[in-house]
């Protein structure tokens, strides 16, 4: 059914707490709406429908949420506390390249596109996350397609604008006068 492990299906944070729909948490995500950047442009209704197919966790402080190189179908919004976003660099040393706290989503890319994880994210304190899955987000696409379009079309914006931060954050280590 969705990355929660219904279904059958393996349960993408064994040792995290289920806390199971993300009906229960609807307030939570109406509270943090304003720094949800992926949800500002959707109706009270449209989250609440929204989280019948998000699913909760709860992450004890030092918990590992998403792995850099795992497979991974899901992306998640942090509710509340605060993770650490950790990349290896080339010698395989973590190195810190964000915070992520109440309102942030993390892992649309692997959602998207189904590659590897790019970095780790780890629970620097208690943190309530919620996690749309593919497979929710195309159930959502097929039963209500006004909803899982809007979807669609705020994880390609939102996916472009850190494209841009990352591509002018290239240009400037590069230097004036370097060809790209």
């Amino acid at each position: 059914m969705s990355a929660a492990g219904q279904g059958g299906m393996r349960d993408p944070f064994p040792g995290l707490e289920h806390l199971g729909s993300a009906t229960p948490f609807v307030g939570r995500i109406r509270e943090i709406i304003q720094h949800i950047q992926l949800f500002e442009d959707f109706e009270t209704e449209e989250i609440s429908a929204l989280a019948r197919d998000l699913v909760c966790y709860r992450a004890p402080a030092g918990a590992v949420i998403i792995r850099e190189g795992d497979q991974g179908d899901f992306m998640l919004i942090v509710l509340d506390g605060l993770c650490e976003i950790v990349k290896n660099d080339p010698t395989g040393v973590p190195k810190r390249i964000g915070l992520a706290g109440p309102g942030k989503t993390l892992g649309e890319m692997s959602m998207i596109d189904g590659e590897p994880r790019f970095a780790s994210c780890v629970a620097l304190d208690e943190t309530h996350f919620a996690v749309l899955d593919r497979g929710s987000l195309s159930r959502i696409i097929a039963f209500d397609p006004r909803l899982g379009i809007k979807i669609l079309m705020e994880l390609v914006l939102l996916l472009s604008q850190r494209l841009r931060s990352a591509s002018g954050k290239l240009v400037r280590g590069l230097g004036a006068g370097e060809d790209i």
